[in-house]
């Protein structure tokens, strides 16, 4: 009969999928996903399961399913609801119809594994040099930014404000309320441009400052290639040139740095200059005077080639959705916050 289930039904569905062009089968091609293994069954330390018990998922299957969640901005339940949901999902994790998908509960425990064994840097690591080995070498210089990421706005009293700036934590609070509270984000004002309707004949733009709650990512790409090599997450109000130092790369081999007048900093320039690097660093306009001539020229020079680190940070925030979520997966499971981070 026309609507009898068949038995190639699933693989004609996958057949369909690949012809539409399923962007992750084109990943799932491209990187072997079996570098990280090595790195993955370090991190987890599993047991030998002597004493019996239902076997863990696979280690790399799991890192699959973080890579989902960092492409597609999913939380924890929505992982698991996606897995059981879609085709495309199931087949670039490595999942068959008559297989168990990971609860919420078990993503969230492998996520906490790989951050507390520090498998996250080694992860970069490896994935940066299985790119140097296919010709992916960082050589044209690096260019180094950072960008907000907002977080959900935190309902506290002045008193709890206090004891939280203060690194403590409200003794009133109960375990499920802590593991909903975000303790590490901070406020911080950005600045912008806004272009007012105009007035008579002229239009001018004002300067505008919007208060944010949240975090910043700082990364250092390579300019040639444009690929993340060092990346490190600060609360909002960190002033972003104290990062400057730990993003500089020392495996790029061209010597040239280009990043915006909050990195020109005395002692930026004098590590700049102790690494054997030459700083593009962008001019500050001083007060109540211009720039001269030579250093806007510098100025228009940098900036062109410093802004290629904005599609970055646009891959990352519209295509990725990336921001900060905070939320609690049982008494005793803690916190679960992930901006996603380019893995």
């Amino acid at each position: 009969m026309a609507d009898q289930p068949g038995f190639f039904d699933v693989d004609e569905r996958y057949a369909a999928l690949s012809a539409a062009g399923d962007p992750l089968e084109r990943l799932a091609a491209v990187v072997d996903f079996e570098i990280f293994r090595p790195v993955l069954d370090a991190a987890l330390a599993r047991s030998d399961r002597s004493r019996g018990g239902r076997p863990p998922y696979d280690a790399v299957l799991m890192f699959r399913i973080l890579v989902l969640q960092a492409l597609y901005s999913l939380s924890d339940q929505q992982a698991e609801f996606q897995l059981r949901d879609r085709l495309s999902f199931m087949r670039f994790a490595g999942l068959g119809l008559h297989q168990a998908v990971p609860d919420a509960k078990t993503i969230w425990l492998y996520r906490e594994q790989l951050k507390q064994a520090g498998a996250i840097e080694e992860l970069f690591r490896r994935f940066d040099a299985v790119l140097a080995a296919k010709g992916f070498l960082a050589m044209g210089g690096q260019i180094i930014d950072a960008t907000l990421i907002a977080a959900p706005r935190q309902k506290l009293t002045i008193e709890e404000k206090a004891t939280i700036r203060e690194g403590g934590t409200p003794a009133d609070w109960s375990p499920a309320k802590r593991a909903q509270k975000d303790r590490d984000a901070r406020w911080t004002l950005k600045r912008g441009r806004a272009k007012p309707k105009p007035e008579g004949t002229q239009r001018q733009a004002i300067q505008i400052a919007v208060p944010v709650f949240g975090y910043k990512s700082h990364i250092g790409i390579d300019r040639r290639h444009g690929l993340i090599r060092r990346w490190t997450v600060t609360d909002a109000a960190q002033h972003d040139s104290r990062s400057f130092p730990a993003l500089l790369d020392p495996g790029n081999t061209a010597s040239r740095v280009w990043a915006d007048t909050a990195y020109r900093t005395k002692r930026n320039l004098e590590v700049l200059e102790r690494r054997g690097l030459s700083e593009r660093i962008q001019f500050r306009k001083p007060p109540r005077r211009g720039l001269s001539e030579q250093q806007a020229k510098a100025n228009a020079s940098r900036a062109r080639i410093r802004s290629g680190i904005e599609h970055v940070f646009a891959a990352q925030k519209h295509r990725m959705a990336l921001f900060v979520r905070t939320m609690r997966h049982g008494p005793s499971a803690g916190e679960d916050r992930h901006g996603q981070s380019g893995l």
